[in-house]
């Protein structure tokens, strides 16, 4: 069974895993969903990322920010599959693959940020998207975790939504829920060349 995570809260993917019968944790699927927009004006295109954080804090190259004009880090361990741009219909809008195997032995964590893309030239902000989630599935489809967005972000155009990290042998998810406004900005506190 899922948990639902509050703001700041944590959970070993390893044992959620375990626990819902898959004994090797191999592969997570991050999925991000939000609703269509019911009110007059641009659809919302909410846009995945991922950044690949050593323990210094730092990017581990600039090709492991994973984005919409990268789709896939060097060595294949994060990729980004899909681009809804509008938030219809059910299930996961967006999905970034984590193979743990070629996640590098120096990749401490693993930072999910999500950004409305041209949201400045279309006035929007999350404070406006309803129903915005981030789930971690793992390679059996259980539903490990789940993080919903509840805050009103009514001037932040990024999120970093969660993280997944290590922690001795196990991997865990952070809900992290921390705006932003511009994600090459953010992209830059990492280390990443923008």
């Amino acid at each position: 069974m899922a948990i639902s995570l509050a703001k700041g809260g944590n959970v070993s993917l390893t044992k959620q895993a375990a626990e819902a019968g898959t004994s090797q944790l191999t592969t997570l699927t991050v999925g991000l969903g939000w609703d269509a927009r019911t009110t007059t004006g641009t659809d919302f295109d909410l846009d995945a990322s991922a950044i690949a954080v050593k323990a210094d804090g730092q990017v581990l190259s600039d090709k492991h920010f994973v984005f919409f004009n990268n789709l896939a880090s060097p060595e294949g361990a994060v990729t980004l599959s899909g681009d809804n741009v509008t938030g219809e219909g059910d299930g996961d809008d967006e999905t970034l693959v984590v193979n743990l195997g070629a996640v590098p032995a120096e990749i401490d964590k693993i930072v999910v940020p999500v950004s409305i893309y041209a949201a400045g030239d279309r006035s929007q902000n999350f404070g406006q998207v309803r129903n915005a989630y981030i789930r971690v599935v793992d390679q059996a489809n259980n539903e490990l975790v789940r993080y919903d967005l509840s805050e009103d972000y009514s001037t932040e155009t990024v999120v970093i939504f969660g993280e997944v990290y290590r922690n001795g042998a196990e991997w865990k998810f952070r809900a992290v829920g921390q705006g932003h406004n511009d994600l090459a900005g953010l992209a830059r506190d990492y280390g990443v060349a923008v």
